[in-house]
């Protein structure tokens, strides 16, 4: 397989195109299949045993502004390049719930003309009253020091400690050291009371965003100035897939790492910008 981005989509973006007839679309899925693929490599996981997940997903696969097919307008809009199955593409608008906090990041992209890539995500879709809705998120990436500067909450962290996060199923442990590695502090944050079956979705992930919260000003609190996690894009692209259950012992191997740790992870990497940085 090739070994960099240029080398997959000038293998791939043709067979891409032939399903999503947009240039941008297909790049995106060519990106987001090697991702997979890196991941993959990287756990020793068989690629074949891959599937695909129960919801949709589609993206641009580069910075530009304004992004072309997923396109952030004044009034916190987005019109969204949308393909029928005939082929045909349209356009539609869409207004989704943005908080607080975000939008000084996106007025910032409208007024700076900041390259930002966009990216949809729809969880669930159904028929009330004879009208189709769907339910899902609008997500943008900007560059980090964009992010930086727009989303930064707490002042400039002057501690000289270190910490290590560890994720498991049921809280987060959190490691304190000093520069020769002496112990210092150790806590750990638990949401066990989320792993219970038939658990609300919803309100769990309220609960571990709590509890993120809750120990990254700890670590702010407590003088740590750098925080080092697992790397979230190897298990973080993982969790965009469905991994054969085979390639690992643990029969909730596919959910419990795939998905709940690597989100968890992820939800740390943004939220400790605003804070330790």
């Amino acid at each position: 397989m090739p070994g960099i981005k240029v080398g997959w989509v000038s293998m791939f973006r043709s067979i891409a195109y032939g399903i999503v007839p947009n240039r941008r679309y297909a790049d995106g899925a060519v990106t987001l299949v090697m991702g997979v693929y890196e991941s993959c490599r990287a756990l020793g996981v068989d690629f074949r045993g891959v599937g695909l997940s129960g919801w949709l997903m589609f993206q641009q696969s580069e910075l530009e502004y304004p992004a072309k097919s997923i396109t952030l307008r004044r009034g916190y809009e987005f019109h969204i390049t949308t393909i029928k199955y005939d082929g045909s593409i349209g356009r539609v608008v869409v207004k989704p719930t943005v908080p607080g906090s975000y939008r000084q990041l996106l007025d910032a992209i409208i007024t700076g003309r900041v390259e930002y890539m966009g990216r949809v995500v729809i969880g669930d879709y159904g028929v009330r009253n004879n009208q189709l809705w769907v339910h899902g998120e609008v997500q943008v990436t900007v560059p980090l020091d964009v992010y930086y500067e727009h989303m930064a909450r707490h002042r400039r962290n002057n501690g000289v400690l270190f910490g290590g996060v560890d994720v498991n199923a049921d809280g987060i442990n959190l490691v304190i050291i000093d520069e020769d590695g002496e112990l210092i502090d150790h806590k750990t944050f638990w949401f066990s009371e989320v792993t219970a079956r038939g658990f609300p979705r919803h309100r769990a992930w309220s609960i571990i965003g709590m509890r993120i919260h809750e120990m990254l000003n700890y670590a702010y609190n407590h003088g740590v100035r750098i925080l080092f996690l697992e790397n979230p894009e190897v298990l973080g692209r993982l969790k965009l897939m469905w991994v054969g259950s085979g390639d690992r012992k643990h029969e909730n191997y596919n959910h419990k790492v795939a998905i709940f740790r690597s989100t968890i992870i992820e939800k740390i990497t943004m939220k400790r910008t605003t804070i330790l940085n």
